[in-house]
């Protein structure tokens, strides 16, 4: 456990909880949520459970931070891509999100367990600051939206979140879990493959044209 050295300043301590998601990152990669602890964190780490305990009680409090880095990082990313005055059209828009939502496909996982496990598991403060910062990202995303395509602004909520959905029922398929699969084999029923962009591409210029 020497690897650990005791952070002191916020920006010490920023930069642990920082390392801390990352690992919970890598692991959510490799393996079903239900297989990640503390205990494999701070394995990973090099750390003690203890040191862990300093920065989160729960693992839920970890992936609550992860999700709103990748939700922040995701909006971030559309605004960037489609901004103010482009004049882009609705297939334009489509083919540009399809490929930022391909390229935070982490986000839309994380999707899949934040309402029933994660938000569940929390205590009520870190769930407002994370529901706020969702809901700033996202109305600056819908007023761009709006402004964009000369859409009703008060549509656009319900649009994203709906594309949102649709994301995160998606990307369950491409990543679905090797016990799911080995299932699958023993049926003899084919795995799925879904090309994740194409998909959100066209059921997102679907929602656009029926605005």
């Amino acid at each position: 456990m020497g690897s650990f050295v005791r952070a002191r300043s916020d920006e010490q301590k920023a930069q642990r909880f920082a390392e801390i998601k990352a690992a919970a990152k890598r692991q959510f990669a490799q393996r079903p949520y239900h297989e990640i602890t503390l205990t494999t964190i701070a394995e990973e780490l090099d750390w003690s459970r203890a040191n862990i305990y300093k920065y989160a009680s729960t693992k839920e409090e970890i992936f609550l931070a992860l999700d709103a880095d990748e939700c922040h990082a995701y909006f971030q990313a559309l605004l960037a891509a489609l901004p103010e005055g482009c004049g882009f059209g609705a297939d334009i828009v489509a083919e540009i999100w399809a490929g930022i939502a391909s390229a935070h496909q982490d986000y839309f996982r994380l999707g899949e367990i934040l309402a029933g496990i994660i938000e569940i598991n929390v205590s009520l403060e870190r769930l407002v600051a994370f529901k706020r910062g969702y809901y700033a990202d996202m109305s600056a995303f819908a007023d761009r939206l709006a402004s964009i395509l000369e859409l009703d602004r008060a549509h656009m909520e319900d649009l994203i979140t709906t594309v949102y959905f649709h994301g995160v029922g998606y990307v369950s398929v491409c990543f679905r879990s090797p016990l799911m699969a080995a299932a699958l084999a023993e049926l003899g029923i084919e795995r799925h493959e879904v090309d994740f962009q194409r998909t959100m591409r066209d059921f997102i210029a679907m929602c656009l044209a029926a605005r």
